[in-house]
């Protein structure tokens, strides 16, 4: 069975896109084995400490490494992705031998599906961006389909988000499509 990593790129313990994440889970079952990514021990990319990697990074590519996928669900901040979550990429994208380019990292080749619960734009800019630096750090994006989700009034008002019959089967026809992609 495939292993999917799901990265939430919202730190919020009940984010949306955490439960966007947990619905997501559900369509996977039978077909994936699927854990969650908790990076918050990562520190900031920076270039005195990355050699050798913080003990933190070092689990961070040792988990990646051992996935066949990942799936990131992630809200929009200001029509882009969250600082941390490009922190993590950042740290994704780097030679794990010390300044050794010509071997590849561990995101390099490693398919990624993408979706997001946000505001009107559905995390449309987000994902555009995603698909824009994933493909630059050599991930193996599945541009299509992705799952973008408007979140309604009572999902900010009373933090629980309420899917559309509609918005589910986006997001069930996302994960059967991302399984036949890890094949």
């Amino acid at each position: 069975m495939k292993k999917i990593l799901f990265i939430v790129g919202s730190l919020r313990k009940e984010s949306f896109n955490r439960q966007l994440a947990q619905e997501a889970e559900k369509y996977l079952a039978g077909n994936a084995d699927v854990a969650y990514l908790d990076y918050t021990d990562v520190p900031f990319i920076n270039q005195d400490i990355e050699y050798p990697a913080p003990a933190a990074v070092a689990q961070l590519r040792e988990t990646v490494s051992q996935t066949d996928g990942i799936w990131i669900f992630t809200p929009e901040y200001n029509f882009s992705y969250p600082g941390h979550l490009k922190n993590l990429l950042d740290w994704l994208s780097r030679p794990v031998v010390a300044y050794d380019f010509a071997t590849p990292t561990v995101i390099n080749g490693k398919k990624v599906a993408l979706s997001g619960a946000g505001g009107q734009m559905a995390t449309g800019k987000c994902r555009e961006k995603l698909v824009e630096l994933l493909t630059f750090i050599k991930a193996d994006v599945m541009t299509e389909p992705q799952t973008g989700v408007i979140l309604n009034t009572e999902a900010w008002t009373e933090g629980c988000m309420i899917l559309t019959d509609e918005q589910r089967a986006a997001l069930k026809a996302q994960a059967e499509a991302f399984v036949k992609f890890l094949q």
